[in-house]
């Protein structure tokens, strides 16, 4: 347990952390690569380069800080990590790593008021925090690798098959090289893609698997990106993917992992809402069909938001799901104007996925919420949620960055 000074100093530095949070992160992860390029690999360069990074960690320092005599609140926090370092193949070697640089930025950006009390400190409450991400991390090793068809680290798998969804999203269908078997994973979670980079070094990336589980392959379903800004280079894995990697060539994969699924044997019996928007539809589609395959007598509302019918994947295949499943709503919403070749009727409408939108199919509101996409449609629809005072245990979310950038303009 951390000693009451210790908790102390801690909880008094969080305003200063609050304040200098972003600034004290840049400065981490600059300090990180420049002394230990080695954990290099694990970590996006789009990501850093548009500071969401940088700003998700900070968060997460000064919620740390802020509730270190109440860790309880930061177990939800504490899994997405958990399952986040799992799926990158974080080991206990890699903690000294971070705690000597993290421990060294906060003296040298705070200057005077980075203590040795101060440091002493965050020296153990880091080492506190990060046992315990050590041990449940350890868990998610061994029960990854002892499932039927499970395994430990990287495995070869060969792209069977690759189907192009839309103009800028390409599913691939991926079989163990070995040929052996797959295991069970929970509709929602992602697998880890491992992939060699021009320096002789590789990167890795996450993937939401596209279909349901069960099945003889996995499914990840790419986005090939581009970069929205001058600073932001092209997705690197994704344009490998789509442009040079071929059915029949052999990439590298690790476990499923993820705390953001629907777990099919709960049996609960109000309606569920699984909102989408763009590539934020993998998880999902997976969602939505392992539900319609185990449950028959359950309402599910399924809205998907995108720019337009060019862009838009899996349109077929929902269509297909919706005429044989009597308990399926299916709605589209683009958010370009309709045009004299794509005409929008029944159920494809014009506009943004919003609280007006949601309402119109859930008049009561009460449901169990699932969504994913870009940042602002996640903000829109926590934000409405939120309002209608919908309870926590029926709002699930995939969201990458800074949680309180969802209620921050609430």
């Amino acid at each position: 347990m951390l000693s009451q000074q210790t908790i102390d100093i801690v909880k008094s530095t969080a305003p200063i952390l609050d304040e200098h949070g972003e600034t004290l992160t840049k400065h981490f992860y600059k300090r990180m690569f420049t002394h230990n390029p080695e954990v290099a690999p694990f970590f996006n360069p789009a990501n850093q380069a548009g500071g969401t990074q940088q700003r998700a960690l900070a968060a997460a320092i000064c919620a740390y800080a802020a509730n270190i005599d109440n860790l309880e609140v930061l177990g939800g926090a504490v899994e997405l990590i958990a399952h986040k370092h799992a799926s990158l193949m974080i080991k206990p070697e890699h903690y000294p790593i971070v705690g000597e640089n993290l421990l060294a930025s906060i003296r040298e950006v705070l200057g005077e008021g980075a203590t040795d009390d101060v440091i002493n400190a965050w020296g153990e409450a880091y080492g506190f925090l990060a046992d315990i991400m050590i041990a449940r991390e350890k868990q998610l090793y061994k029960e990854n690798a002892e499932k039927s068809g499970g395994w430990d680290g990287f495995r070869a798998f060969k792209i069977d098959r690759k189907e192009k969804e839309s103009s800028i999203i390409t599913s691939f269908y991926l079989k163990p090289q070995d040929g052996g078997a797959l295991p069970e994973y929970m509709p929602g979670q992602y697998i880890t893609v491992r992939m060699p980079t021009k320096d002789g070094s590789t990167t890795m990336r996450n993937y939401s698997l596209s279909d349901m589980p069960g099945q003889d392959y996995f499914r990840i379903s790419v986005k090939k990106e581009t970069g929205a800004k001058a600073d932001t280079p092209n997705g690197y894995v994704s344009n490998l993917l789509h442009d040079e990697k071929n059915e029949g060539d052999i990439i590298e994969i690790a476990p499923p992992c993820g705390e953001f699924f629907l777990n099919i044997n709960d049996r609960h019996e109000r309606p569920l809402i699984l909102l989408a928007a763009g590539i934020g539809i993998t998880p999902i589609l997976s969602i939505l069909k392992s539900t319609l395959n185990a449950r028959q007598d359950r309402e599910i509302i399924f809205v998907h938001g995108c720019l337009n019918e060019e862009v838009q994947p899996f349109k077929a295949a929902i269509d297909e799901l919706t005429e044989k499943h009597a308990n399926l709503t299916t709605h589209y919403r683009y958010s370009d104007p309709e045009n004299d070749d794509a005409k929008r009727h029944g159920n494809c409408s014009t506009g943004l996925v919003d609280a007006k939108l949601i309402e119109s199919f859930v008049p009561n509101r009460h449901a169990d919420y699932y969504f994913c996409g870009p940042k602002p449609f996640m903000v829109g629809i926590y934000q409405d949620l939120l309002k209608w005072g919908i309870p926590a245990s029926q709002v699930h979310f995939e969201f990458f960055g800074p949680q309180e950038e969802l209620t921050k303009a609430a």
